[in-house]
């Protein structure tokens, strides 16, 4: 296929939806019993080795006797389920006769049937084997071809040919232009002169004509239909669905001008005057035509003239109405690059002339590619000036204007130096990998507005994963596409396929895409089975049993568990994993993770003891390491605790497990509140009592039984210590009590008189002169002391030394006395 061809290809395939792509994939024939021919295989294979060896056979040769071993290959791969069933069958008796007793006595009988069962087995595994051994001999051929195709590859790019700047060469590139084209001429002229050819033609006139009116007015005024649809659809704040209208409505200014071309050249064609070479030549021009017309809508949707909501690039309109005239212009570049390339290969012009044609394009698509760099780069200038973080796309768009500059000034020298070919390979696979990228942009906008329209959440979009997977999802997909743009060839993706999809083989386990989507699936349908069945019993089955909430959290949370292990452990045996090749592996590393992890196993069985013992439950008030705090959920690893502050905290099972828990609303909500109080020395203690007493019995959240009680508690330093000591209905409201009734005993007090008292201290300066300014020097004559409240009240007097004092124990200790005497 030509180059202009396989560039077209390429992007009608992604122009047409990246989402219906899948990798290249081998066809298998269907598993027969029958064995491959062994013996057809060994001459090809023979061939093979041969060519291998002599590395004389042309590229086209090589890859003809790569698809030969491909498809050999693909008959020994069927051919390895032979007998599966009944080498199944015959593993499984061997398995149940057991394994030889150690000491080797064994009946006759057993022995001759585990003999007999051991030579049936090796019967029908010979052809497995053997195919298992072909297969593995064509993937050594295949690789050596390919090895052979890469180098020759490499060898190519690196040849040096005529310089297109040489003015000795010119003269070929010219002769090549006009002879190719007194050709074609020749060919209409000779078409003409005969009279049957121009009597077709002239009765095939009006539908001729037909053809190329329409054709006609497609090209010149689809787009500016188009164009006129999508600004009456777009308004100044469209909706998502506004917008995919407009956006489906726009491919109309690629396909509307490329039907009409097609138009044209059926009218052409309709004519019968086309020879050979102006039909190759005119089929030639629907490729590189259609890479023009993609190249400018993509350059419309990335710098828009009209854009409602968002810019792709940070510029200005001006720079915009730049960035569609370049990237038109690559387009168009591009694309007749591919024409005059393919033209090229079938007039057979010669390298000196090919070169000489083609170095203006490249040269051109180097200009241009600076210019587009520039304009990015003004772009990453506007951002970081208005002051925001650097972005992941905005590293990537100032690696790309890099590069791009580096492409458009390397390219052209290569060119014109006379390594052509190497600049080929770096320029227009790069112009092919721009629209790439150009494309995923557009399609990752697309994304986004399908998500709000289906979520009505603009918002929460740009914070969304869902976005951002399926763009990932996009890339993914896409890059088959660029190893296409920058010359892989479709047998070397085919050949990755068929490794990616065969999977690696890890500790006797193999791991595929297979085995990896079905294990996903199974065990989210499990996974989704064991939320559901959680929901039915927390709000269905359980609320309807005598168990408390605790318990049914408990329940809940076990089924959870249990759940996932049984998802986990169908989807494993669903996927055909070997549980004894992974209870191996586990066994491998169970050390490591055990030391790595004991912490966190430490935790999760002390969570499995939480909900079964049940010693605290959520909603439960308790006190953890000096901790208060309402329990509101028990996890694997922790359990958290909301503290009356509103603030959680996060406690580690074990601390709950192994620590000192108290729990003041594990089986009731009845607790008892304390209420200190001190009455000054000289009160009646009687009354005191009667008075608290009386507050205790009043308040309605007190018990009456046991009947609350006052506690004559101690004779402390200032006052005499009572204590309020009542039993309350709910201990959570222990605060509000106790805030009432103190509230009640200093209501009580101030009318019956009660003082409370409260400490009081006397201090005395040792120096006091060293306080008196400096000039003056008089000594204090008077010492500062608080006065006492009360007569009652105890005299606590402290002396504290002055700095300058403080290496004088005895007169320290002497200033201490007197204070005490005091």
């Amino acid at each position: 296929m030509t180059h202009f061809l396989k560039s077209a290809l390429l992007i009608l395939v992604l122009a047409v939806g990246l989402g219906g792509l899948t990798a290249p994939s081998p066809i298998y024939a269907q598993p027969t019993s029958q064995q491959p021919d062994y013996v057809g295989w060994q001459n090809t294979a023979n061939r093979a080795d041969e060519a291998i060896e002599t590395s004389r056979a042309s590229t086209a040769a090589l890859e003809a006797l790569r698809r030969q071993l491909v498809s050999w290959r693909d008959q020994f791969i069927n051919a390895q389920d032979i007998n599966s069933n009944a080498i199944a069958t015959v593993q499984s008796q061997l398995d149940a006769l057991g394994p030889v007793p150690e000491d080797g006595e064994e009946s006759a009988a057993i022995a001759s049937q585990r003999a007999d069962l051991r030579v049936r087995l090796a019967e029908l595994q010979d052809p497995a084997k053997t195919a298992e051994l072909a297969q593995n001999r064509a993937d050594g051929l295949i690789k050596g071809i390919d090895r052979i195709i890469r180098e020759r590859q490499a060898e190519e790019l690196l040849q040096f040919g005529p310089s297109p700047f040489n003015p000795t060469n010119w003269g070929a590139g010219i002769s090549a232009l006009t002879n190719t084209a007194a050709d074609v001429r020749s060919e209409f002229s000779g078409a003409w002169n005969n009279s049957v050819q121009q009597a077709e033609a002239k009765e095939d006139l009006p539908a001729v004509l037909a053809l190329f009116v329409i054709g006609l007015i497609l090209i010149l005024r689809g787009r500016r239909w188009t164009r006129r649809i999508t600004n009456w659809t777009l308004t100044d704040a469209p909706g998502a669905g506004r917008w995919i209208v407009s956006f489906v409505l726009s491919l109309g200014s690629v396909l509307l001008p490329f039907i009409g071309v097609a138009l044209l050249v059926e009218a052409v064609f309709a004519t019968n005057l086309v020879g050979l070479r102006g039909e190759v030549i005119i089929n030639a021009l629907l490729g590189p035509i259609f890479v023009f017309l993609l190249a400018r809508w993509l350059a419309m949707r990335i710098f828009p003239s009209r854009e409602a909501r968002t810019l792709p690039l940070n510029l200005d309109p001006t720079q915009r109405a730049s960035g569609r005239l370049y990237g038109a212009l690559l387009g168009l570049i591009a694309g007749g690059y591919f024409f005059f390339s393919d033209v090229s290969d079938f007039s057979s012009w010669t390298e000196t002339a090919t070169n000489v044609v083609l170095f203006p394009f490249i040269a051109l698509a180097g200009l241009v590619l600076l210019r587009l760099a520039r304009l990015l780069q003004t772009h990453c200038k506007r951002e970081s000036e208005e002051g925001e973080d650097e972005k992941f796309r905005a590293t990537i768009t100032r690696f790309l204007a890099l590069g791009m500059i580096v492409l458009g000034v390397v390219s052209p020298v290569l060119a014109a130096v006379g390594y052509f070919k190497l600049a080929h390979f770096l320029m227009f696979p790069s112009l092919l990998s721009l629209q790439l990228l150009a494309f995923l942009l557009v399609l990752q906008r697309v994304v986004v507005e399908v998500y709000v329209l289906v979520t009505n959440n603009r918002e929460g979009s740009e914070e969304s994963l869902v976005p951002v997977l399926i763009g990932l999802l996009l890339v993914l997909i896409s890059l088959p596409f660029f190893a296409m743009a920058w010359g892989v060839r479709p047998a070397q993706l085919g050949e990755l396929w068929i490794q990616f999809t065969n999977g690696v083989n890890m500790g006797g386990v193999r791991i595929s895409p297979t085995v990896f989507l079905t294990f996903a699936i199974v065990f989210a349908i499990g996974y989704v089975a064991t939320r559901l069945l959680q929901g039915a019993l927390k709000n269905t089955i359980l609320p309807k049993t005598k168990l408390d909430q605790g318990g049914r959290n408990a329940i809940t949370a076990g089924v959870g568990y249990i759940g996932i292990f049984l998802a986990a452990l169908v989807a494993i045996t669903s996927a055909g994993l070997d549980l004894s090749s992974i209870a191996i592996v586990a066994g491998a590393l169970s050390v490591g993770i055990g030391f790595g992890l004991r912490t966190i196993v430490e935790n999760f069985v002390s969570g499995i003891i939480l909900l079964i013992e049940r010693p605290i439950s959520e909603g439960d008030w308790i006190e953890v390491g000096g901790v208060h705090g309402t329990v509101r959920a028990i996890s694997v690893r922790a359990t958290r605790i909301e503290t009356f502050d509103r603030s959680d905290v996060i406690l580690p099972n074990a601390d709950l497990v192994a620590g000192r828990v108290t729990n003041y609303t594990r089986f009731n909500t009845v607790g008892r509140a304390i209420v200190p109080v001190g009455v000054a020395y000289g009160t009646d203690t009687r009354k005191v009592e009667k008075i608290l007493l009386e507050i205790a019995e009043a308040h309605p959240m007190v018990l009456a039984n046991p009947a609350p009680s006052v506690v004559l508690r101690s004779f402390g330093a200032s006052s005499v210590d009572f204590e309020i000591r009542a039993i309350l209905r709910d201990v959570n409201w222990v605060l509000s009590v106790t805030s009432d009734m103190n509230h009640e005993i200093a209501k009580r007090f101030m009318e019956e008189n009660i003082e409370i008292p409260f400490a009081q201290q006397d201090i005395w300066f040792r120096n006091p002169e060293t306080l008196a300014p400096a000039e003056t020097k008089k000594p204090v004559a008077k010492k500062p002391k608080a006065q006492k409240k009360k007569p009652t009240d105890t005299l606590i007097e402290t002396a504290k030394p002055d700095e300058a004092d403080m290496g004088t124990s005895g007169e320290g200790g002497e200033g201490a006395g007197e204070g005490g005497d005091r």
